[in-house]
């Protein structure tokens, strides 16, 4: 059972093969045997899962159907969970129950979806390898000595892992696609505001985006129609109408025009990852595509610019962690600053608090011009860049990551090493674009994505190409040994 896909779970519910309470508690008893190694959840919800399923199956009895009806997913601990420890992956939130759903954890359980718990992330979601968890790091199933990918590194290391068919994960600055990638994954990362934000903790609100994270394209079309939507308690949730995402998978990609930035493939690819790439092209092309080389001219300059803008919001984001309403608190403080200081510097992480000091100096007054305003301008010549190819080419194509994934604790010394992972995904957040990343191979048996980006609200497009892509390769399919 843990081997079906989301799509082959809904027929065989409707079908009636197996009933959603026997499916969880198989997942359930499969995570208690193999998460120790994995460390992908923060808290399970066994008894909330259980009564979910009784309920599905109940309304399947009576008449109801829907692929989401039944179905076992897992949310990333950011999304609050009401009654539920909603933590974000930090000693600051270890005790925080969230008093409400957050609009996506509602939506999905109207649908039916079944909740097995919260998965593990970086804290705040600060961090490309899920290294930065108060709770300790997520491990790879494809190699447990290396990182899975950050931040929902929890969220794809349990689907890798097959120990739930698809969950819930965000994407800041590739937060969902560079772990899909890594884990041989399709992630999604919608466009900015077509999924709610209401009750998803922020790191850096110009720039969060929920989206599913599944094995295939055709499951991630089931998991984000039950996610997107327009939100009246979210100021940043676009009211426009959500196409049926499954219904569009099998269109032709005949004469579609695939973009290929020269500029992805410079010194910083490993050549390895080039060739894959270039492989899963010469695949398109042969499903009717045809490709033409364009170019990204101030790409170079995205990692400079985010490594402004996200930290900047995050510092502003944070102060409201502050030991005083909620959250941690330092034992007996003196005063009133002693109060936030020791609160602050004992619930925050080394990661966060260094993007918290680096936010606070690119907003202050004698700097706020030279960089925070400066960041502000690439961002938009970046959205131009995108602009100017989407009037030549349909889709861009390319790598997700630079490399494969890591060990554990390799980039530990080096923030900036791993902050140059994210060279590839940040552009599409900067630009509020959909990206979706999906696997195209393996590099020394660790999987390899590649990543696509289409204009906004195309997230049906980019599904579609991924479907057809994986109709014609079997990359997605693949399982780590052991799992």
């Amino acid at each position: 059972m843990h081997q079906l896909t989301l799509a082959e779970i809904a027929r065989g519910l409707a079908d009636k093969k197996f009933s959603s309470e026997e499916l969880t508690k198989v997942l359930l008893a499969r995570i208690a045997q193999l998460d120790p190694q994995l460390n992908s959840f923060i808290s399970l919800t066994e008894d909330l899962a259980l009564q979910q399923a009784k309920a599905a199956d109940a309304r399947r009895a009576n008449g109801e159907s829907g692929a989401l009806l039944g179905a076992p997913i897992a949310h990333k601990d950011l999304f609050c969970t009401q009654g539920i420890r909603t933590s974000c992956g930090s000693k600051m939130l270890d005790n925080f129950k969230a008093p409400y759903d957050a609009t996506v954890v509602a939506k999905l359980a109207a649908a039916g979806a079944v909740t097995l718990g919260k998965t593990n992330m970086d804290e705040f979601a600060m961090g490309s390898a899920n290294e930065s968890s108060y709770y300790g790091a997520a491990k790879n199933p494809w190699n447990l000595e290396y990182v899975p990918g950050g931040s929902s590194g929890g969220s794809a290391a349990a689907v890798a892992a097959r120990l739930l068919p698809a969950a819930t994960g965000t994407d800041t600055g590739g937060s969902i696609r560079q772990p899909a990638a890594l884990t041989n994954l399709t992630g999604l990362k919608p466009t900015y505001g077509r999924v709610s934000r209401w009750g998803m903790i922020a790191y850096a609100s110009s720039l969060d985006q929920g989206g599913p994270l599944a094995r295939t394209a055709e499951d991630c079309a089931i998991l984000l129609q039950g996610m997107a939507g327009f939100d009246p308690q979210d100021s940043t949730s676009i009211d426009e109408p959500v196409p049926d995402y499954s219904a569009g998978l099998n269109g032709s990609l005949q004469g579609l025009r695939i973009g290929v930035p020269k500029e992805y493939f410079s010194a910083g690819l490993d050549p390895r990852i080039a060739d894959l790439i270039m492989a899963s092209v010469e695949e398109l092309k042969k499903l009717g595509a045809v490709i033409k080389e364009i170019s990204l001219p101030n790409m170079q300059h995205a990692i400079p610019a985010y490594y402004v803008i996200a930290p900047a919001e995050a510092s502003s984001n944070l102060s409201r962690f502050d030991g005083v309403r909620f959250g941690y608190r330092c034992e007996d403080p003196k005063n009133l600053e002693d109060l936030y200081k020791r609160s602050r510097g004992e619930g925050f992480g080394p990661e966060v608090q260094r993007r918290i000091m680096v936010g606070a100096y690119a907003l202050s007054a004698g700097y706020y011009d030279a960089y925070y305003l400066k960041a502000q301008k690439i961002r938009r010549l970046i959205k131009n860049d995108f602009m100017a190819a989407f009037n030549e080419v349909d889709i861009i194509l390319g790598p997700t990551t630079p490399n494969p994934a890591w060990k554990l604790g390799a980039k530990n010394n080096d923030p900036v090493a791993a902050y140059l992972e994210d060279v590839y995904t940040i552009t599409a957040n900067l630009a509020g674009l959909p990206g979706l990343s999906m696997p195209a191979g393996f590099v020394d048996g660790l999987p390899v994505g590649v990543q696509l980006l289409a204009p906004y609200f195309q997230e049906g497009r980019l599904l579609n190409v991924a479907h057809q892509y994986q109709q014609n390769t079997d990359w997605h399919t693949r399982t780590p040994t052991g799992f």
